[in-house]
């Protein structure tokens, strides 16, 4: 898992552990591509009140194939830096990891 391409995955216990870069306010939700170790997603949702935070819950339950529930915020709330969870399987997780980029 860390190729490259895929140096924002890692591990977690209950699947893998993403680094993200948020950006809010954008003009339409993307995965941006990989910025440094993190995965840059643009999402329309200004930061206030954790509405980009949901946003990118979304973007990323689409991404990986899983339902909302399955992606949790790990760490950075209130940041552009942020760790999110997604629950599953660790291996096909970072397969659908490394086909985002």
């Amino acid at each position: 898992m860390s190729e490259p391409h895929t140096v924002f995955v890692e591990p977690a216990e209950a699947g893998v552990r993403l680094r993200v870069k948020a950006v809010p306010g954008a003009s339409r939700d993307a995965i941006a591509g990989v910025l440094g170790d993190r995965l840059k997603i643009r999402v329309s949702a200004p930061p206030e009140g954790g509405r980009a935070n949901d946003a990118i819950r979304r973007v990323l339950a689409k991404a990986f194939g899983v339902p909302r529930s399955e992606v949790e915020l790990d760490s950075g709330a209130t940041s552009r830096d942020k760790a999110f969870v997604i629950v599953g399987d660790p291996a096909d997780l970072a397969s659908r990891a490394a086909s985002l980029t």
